[in-house]
């Protein structure tokens, strides 16, 4: 009767349900409103059609889409009433059988008719709440007695494997409402669409399943109980469990019950964290482990713990788990696994593993601590190789290896992940490193910087690019710049540069000028006496061409070189004492010293021959060889065409040379690998007791040799009076800031004038404190300063 009932009032296109009845025509005026959902039959179903349609003619107004009342005659609600109550009570019955896990009893109707019978009872009926209760309780009662059957599962005590039932209790309850909200749709989509404040079925019975099995401590305990044996099994085995895919499973249900994070995510996160703080005491305390040993340690476990959390959790739990396993592994042992792993590391240049170490430090916000050790191995490490006595000559070659190594560092290791740059507080602590590292012995590296720039600057580039040699030249004064010295570079830099351009031994003089440039305008203004040596040289050309064109053609003078040199220039000190000249030689000096004064009056000039050449050809008894030699050689092996052999004293005599520049051209002439001369008794020391003599036996496979190499290094004597000349010059460039500075001021404090001071000459040096104090002094027994009567650490200057 209720489907009869129920297709009759559904109105199809063709029915002729109503035919048999009376209907009546309201008219209620064109300005009535009309339902919103009112049932009409359809315009010729019935006579009421025609009559409309004679009623417009008569100009009645009748409204053809009007509302129609429509009256059932002899119909009895109580049939209505019953039918509705026995589609709830087969509903209540389907409901509990399909919310009973394992329940073997037979649907009372098919899922057609549960489909009906909802939309009866929505629908027709009106019964939606007490059907939307009778659901939530159902729910209810499921839930309950799924939470049961759960706590009884732990009787085997396999946590791992209760997880496994656990997910296959979701599959069924989740299956289960999806079939649910497929026969109940009307109940979800017409009652609870109308009644606000309800939730749908999906959501009532997830809440319903969380408040009676998720929210219970029971649960969530097997829950986290079996995800940390899972976890523990992995970590200690090191390799997958083969029952993860039940965590899998387990993190997709959580994660459709909004419980993951709270049960789920924020537990693995604590499990993991005490885990590794743990392991990390036992690793360290009873296995033993080093720095850098442990180091490698935390960085396979973090990523094992990645990889894990990549093929399990969901994605915002990766960093979590990321996070604590590095906070339980490094957090309190940042200290000690810096200074411990730094040195190690950057002995045997691990670049791959000091990568490592700042991606582990920089995730747990420890790079300060990395940082502050990674300068204070470098400053040591420069400190130590600037103190070595023993490896001097190597120090400017260690340093550029090292300060390579460590640039490169910056662009491998320490490199921050957003901006793909070096991170610019290791760049900052390698340059102050390096700084510091400088100041632990004063003047020897300035000195060594500039030596070496020398042997560059004579060996030119060789098989290098003009950009290879140029970057060479870069790096070596990158050192420059770390050195407070300027002065001492300077000096050193300019006595070396003199040597070459007057031995002839620069690789080339585009370079030399390029490099004068580059230090004048990027490290020191001072560097501008380049230029007029290289005038002075284009002078002395000149100079010399003109001389030789007034000579006759084969005249010995022509073979004669001068160079005229300006000494405000030049660093070459003038001689008390020089050696004595055969007299050929002298003659043809005299002569072009007459000319020279026939040129420029009133000009004095004094002859260096300490940087002079000369070329000798002498015969061998294997071939005649042209010996370049300097001119202190040349008149020490001259003496050897009147005598077969001549003792030390002998040739002291003839040449009234300095006795240390005999020794050491004597040394250089018959000790050295080229020993054109030979000694009695043999040795490496020259002694007064020596005997010389002509070594006929030479032989060279070169027809021209190069003796003259002492000429262009730079004796342990010369560095020793050239620092001296420095000191002093220092004095006299304190002494005169000093005075110009109390000449502006008048009057300054001990501290004022001290700080003011090293201001005005640190662009030269950075003096000593004592030092200054001891100049304070000078200058005030010399009155150009002097004390204030009322208060003594106060100065005044004396006009």
């Amino acid at each position: 009767m209720t489907d009869a009932l129920f297709a009759l009032l559904s109105l199809p296109a063709k029915s002729k349900g109503f035919t048999a009845y009376q209907y009546t025509v309201v008219d209620e005026g064109s300005a009535s409103s009309r339902p919103n959902k009112t049932p009409r039959l359809d315009a010729d179903s019935d006579p009421g059609s025609a009559s409309r349609s004679r009623d417009r003619v008569k100009g009645k107004s009748v409204e053809r889409d009007g509302p129609l009342t429509v009256q059932i005659h002899d119909f009895v609600a109580g049939v209505l009433d019953r039918a509705y109550d026995n589609s709830l009570a087969r509903l209540r019955m389907c409901l509990s059988i399909m919310l009973t896990k394992g329940s073997k009893d037979l649907l009372p109707t098919t899922y057609e008719g549960v489909y009906d019978d909802c939309r009866v009872v929505v629908c027709a009926g009106t019964k939606g709440a007490i059907l939307y209760d009778i659901l939530a309780m159902q729910l209810d009662r499921s839930c309950c007695n799924l939470r049961h059957e759960l706590e009884k599962a732990t009787e085997d005590g396999d946590s791992i494997e209760w997880l496994n039932r656990f997910v296959e209790v979701c599959e069924w309850f989740e299956g289960q409402i999806m079939l649910i909200r497929a026969l109940l749709a009307y109940l979800d989509r017409v009652h609870v669409l109308k009644t606000t404040g309800l939730l749908n079925i999906r959501d009532l019975a997830f809440t319903s399943f969380r408040r009676h099995v998720l929210d219970y401590t029971n649960i969530i305990d097997l829950i986290q109980a079996g995800v940390r044996d899972w976890l523990s099994w992995e970590r200690n085995k090191g390799t997958e469990n083969p029952r993860r895919e039940y965590v899998r499973d387990l993190v997709t249900h959580l994660i459709h019950h909004n419980a993951y994070a709270i049960i789920f995510e924020r537990f693995v996160g604590e499990q993991t964290l005490a885990y590794y703080a743990e392991e990390a005491e036992n690793k360290i305390h009873q296995c033993g482990f080093t720095p850098e040993r442990f180091l490698k340690h935390t960085a396979r476990r973090v990523s094992e713990e990645r990889a894990r959390a990549l093929g399990v959790f969901q994605l915002t739990t990766v960093n979590l788990v990321e996070h604590a396993a590095r906070r339980g592994l490094l957090e309190g042992r940042l200290d000690w696994l810096a200074s411990g792993a730094i040195e190690p590391l950057m002995k045997a240049k691990d670049t791959d593993q000091l990568n490592t170490a700042y991606t582990e430090f920089s995730a747990i916000e420890g790079l300060n601590i990395l940082c502050r050790e990674f300068k204070i191995y470098v400053q040591n490490v420069v400190a130590h190789i600037i103190k070595d006595t023993e490896h001097e000559d190597m120090m400017i070659e260690r340093l550029l290896e090292f300060k390579a190594f460590c640039e490169g560092a910056l662009q491998t290791a320490f490199v921050d992940p957003q901006t793909k740059q070096p991170n610019r507080e290791f760049s900052y602590a390698l340059t102050d490193a390096f700084a510091y590292g400088f100041k632990a012995r004063k003047n020897k590296p300035a000195e060594l910087i500039a030596k070496h720039l020398d042997r560059l600057m004579r060996r030119g580039q060789r098989d290098t690019s003009d950009g290879e040699f140029d970057r060479l030249l870069g790096s070596v004064l990158g050192l420059y710049r770390y050195t407070d010295d300027k002065d001492v570079f300077r000096t050193f830099y300019h006595r070396a540069l003199s040597r070459r351009l007057l031995l002839e031994r620069s690789a080339s003089d585009d370079f030399e000028k390029a490099m004068l440039k580059k230090l004048k305008e990027d490290y020191d203004p001072e560097f501008g006496m380049g230029d007029h040596m290289f005038n002075d040289l284009a002078l002395s050309r000149d100079l010399l061409y003109e001389y030789r064109n007034r000579l006759p053609e084969g005249a010995s003078q022509r073979n004669l070189s001068v160079m005229v040199l300006q000494r405000s220039y030049w660093p070459f000190a003038a001689r008390k004492k020089d050696v004595d000249l055969p007299l050929w030689m002298q003659s043809e000096l005299a002569a072009y010293v007459a000319f020279y004064k026939s040129k420029h009056q009133g000009r004095k000039l004094d002859w260096d021959h300490s940087i002079g050449t000369a070329t000798l050809k002498a015969r061998f008894s294997s071939a005649t060889k042209e010996l370049t030699v300097s001119l202190y050689q040349a008149v020490v092996l001259l003496l050897f065409n009147e005598s077969v052999e001549l003792g030390y004293k002998q040739i002291l005599e003839a040449t009234r040379m300095d006795e240390g520049e005999l020794k050491r051209t004597l040394q250089s002439l018959a000790c050295a690998k080229k020993k054109v001369l030979r000694k009695r008794p043999v040795g490496k020391d020259i002694d007064e007791t020596d005997v010389f003599y002509f070594n006929s036996e030479f032989t060279d496979l070169g027809v021209k040799v190069h003796i003259n190499s002492i000429q262009a290094k730079e004796t342990p004597e010369e560095s020793t009076r050239t620092q001296s000349h420095i000191d002093s010059d220092r004095k006299h460039y304190l002494d005169a800031a000093i005075v110009r500075i109390m000449k502006a001021k008048k009057e300054l404090t001990y501290e004022q004038l001290k700080t003011q001071t090293v201001e005005s000459v640190k662009s030269h040096f950075v003096p000593e404190v004592n030092v200054i104090k001891q100049r304070i002094a000078g200058l005030v027994e010399q009155e150009y300063l002097r004390r204030d009567e009322d208060d003594m650490n106060k100065y005044i200057y004396v006009a």
